[in-house]
């Protein structure tokens, strides 16, 4: 089953909403397969490894089968780690966005069991635990079994191999024989088939083969962000790597419209391709891609889906991708026709696990790099120049050029002092001002603009490049003058007639006061607080 969407598996609207919120434009294999099976009532074994989204697969079901009503327990999960407990009850948090009167709760060890024991007093429907744990509250008494409607064992093989048997046993024991039970494990031993015949009744075999893909031609890089500097990144691996085409992924149609409109807004040039345009605009969108009048594409798993383009120089993963398989699919857009091909993931947080799977699967390296620096873009850019330079002396046809230069020598000008001048107009141009915002030579007084963050506050000063300032004067200023150490300053934005600098929010009166009738290269300055953000 491939291509199905949630709303043609019945899921209920709310359901929906939350998940089309959390970025699924259509079911994995195992979600088409679980969810059509579970909603008959049949008891399923699945066979899937991690990463396939089978926490939905089992979760959608599982809710939609609650009744918000009856304040008594109607399900458990049991996972055989207190962090899985954990993965699981923030999964089906989000399932239930637009879903009220449900209650979850994860109960595992380590956690205090009073702590548990209230809330489980208040009434829970469904509750997502360790084995352990769930037979430590049904000794207390504090865990009801006899309204459970469905059970699950998620991971079973892993939990076996921990020795849960007993306890799962005794567990399922307690709970009506009426109910629905899932078994869901990566392999399918033989203890697992003995314990599917005891507890599940003509249960409905479900197993996802997937592919061992390797992807030896693309060099695959990730970067450790947070998810606010996520497009600032973005702009500055676009920048270095200077791509003829490149396709950006995201996780949903709302991310893609609003990456596509920050990109445009910095003079890219990107469109847009996600599951709500139509067929013609689909074409169009594609075939300015193709031509190279649209140099990024940034797109969703099901919209890329099918694309046939040979020259693509980079993919940007902006979100990690829900499913390892859509990973493999994503890169496999670059690096093809015998060509090598490059792959950058932006990481956040705890996604790094996410990215531990993908490298398992793939059986290859995804290495770490750092974000470039505005100084590495300058470089970068500066080398492209040269080498572009050097193309057009190699290819001649110059003599008009010449001529220019020899009047120009003939006006006692050096042909030396032509050419740096030459050479800083058009490097300027290439370069922008962006590449003086900051002295990142001084990685201690001056931070970069991925570090700007909800506690800095941005302040104007009315001097600029005009009057020969960089960003370490004006660190040196503040720093000397207010006493406050450089390495808090933020972001240093140098345009031609005025400056902004972030300073933290709490330093700003002391900044204000303690530059007040201060002179930075001679210059008076007048500080006050930016009205507006400016980039």
């Amino acid at each position: 089953m491939n291509n199905i969407k949630f709303e043609e598996l019945g899921v209920s609207e709310p359901i929906l909403r939350a998940v089309t919120d959390m970025g699924f434009e259509e079911a994995t294999p195992i979600q088409a397969q679980a969810i059509t099976a579970i909603k008959t009532g049949r008891d399923v074994i699945g066979q899937s490894q991690t990463g396939t989204g089978k926490t939905a697969a089992f979760g959608i079901p599982c809710l939609e089968m609650i009744d918000p009503d009856d304040k008594k327990l109607q399900a458990i999960i049991l996972c055989p780690t207190r962090e899985l407990a954990i993965q699981v009850s923030e999964e089906f948090r989000k399932l239930l966005k637009y879903k009220e009167n449900i209650k979850v709760l994860p109960i595992y060890g380590g956690q205090p069991i009073d702590r548990q024991i209230m809330a489980l007093k208040k009434g829970i429907q469904v509750v997502i635990g360790t084995p352990g744990r769930v037979m430590d509250h049904m000794r207390r008494h504090t865990l009801k079994m006899k309204n459970i409607k469905i059970a699950v064992l998620d991971e079973a093989d892993e939990m076996l191999d921990m020795g849960f048997r007993d306890d799962i046993e005794t567990i399922l024991t307690e709970t009506p024989i009426e109910r629905q039970t899932l078994m869901f494990s990566a392999t399918l031993s033989k203890e697992i088939l003995d314990l599917s015949r005891r507890f599940l009744r003509d249960p409905e075999f479900i197993k996802i083969v997937r592919k061992e893909l390797t992807v030896p031609s693309i060099e695959q890089i990730y970067y450790d962000v947070k998810e606010k500097t996520k497009i600032e990144a973005l702009s500055r691996i676009i920048d270095i790597q200077n791509p003829n085409l490149a396709i950006v992924f995201c996780n949903t149609k709302k991310r893609v419209d609003d990456v596509v409109e920050t990109l445009q807004g910095r003079g890219y040039f990107a469109e847009g391709l996600h599951g709500d345009l139509k067929q013609v605009q689909r074409d169009k969108v594609m075939q300015k891609f193709r031509n190279g009048t649209t140099e990024i594409l940034v797109a969703t798993d099901v919209a890329a889906r099918g694309l046939d383009i040979d020259d693509v120089d980079i993919v940007i993963n902006f979100d990690v991708p829900q499913d390892e398989e859509y990973y493999v699919h994503r890169i496999g857009r670059t690096g093809r026709a015998g060509k090598t091909g490059k792959a950058f993931t932006f990481c956040v947080g705890k996604e790094i696990y996410k990215l531990r799977d993908i490298q398992r699967y793939t059986k290859t390296k995804i290495v770490q790099q750092r974000i470039p620096t505005l100084s590495d873009i300058e470089e970068a850019k500066t080398n492209n120049f040269i080498e572009k330079l050097k193309t057009v002396i190699e290819e001649g046809h110059l003599t008009k050029y010449v001529n220019i230069v020899e009047s120009l020598v003939e006006q006692d000008i050096a042909t030396m002092d032509i050419a740096a001048a030459l050479l800083k107009i058009n490097l300027s141009d290439e370069n922008g001002d962006s590449i003086d915002f900051f002295d990142e030579n001084d990685e201690e007084s001056t931070k970069s603009y991925l570090e700007r963050d909800e506690n800095m506050a941005r302040l104007f000063f009315n001097i600029g490049k005009k009057d020969n300032v960089r960003a370490k004067d004006f660190v040196g200023a503040i720093a000397g003058e207010c006493g406050i150490p450089g390495k808090v300053i933020g972001s240093i934005d140098l345009f031609n007639e005025y400056t902004f600098v972030d300073v933290p929010k709490e330093l700003v009166k002391d900044v204000i006061k303690g530059m007040k009738d201060c002179k930075i290269k001679g210059k008076k300055v007048n500080i006050e607080i930016a009205k507006k953000h400016k980039k």
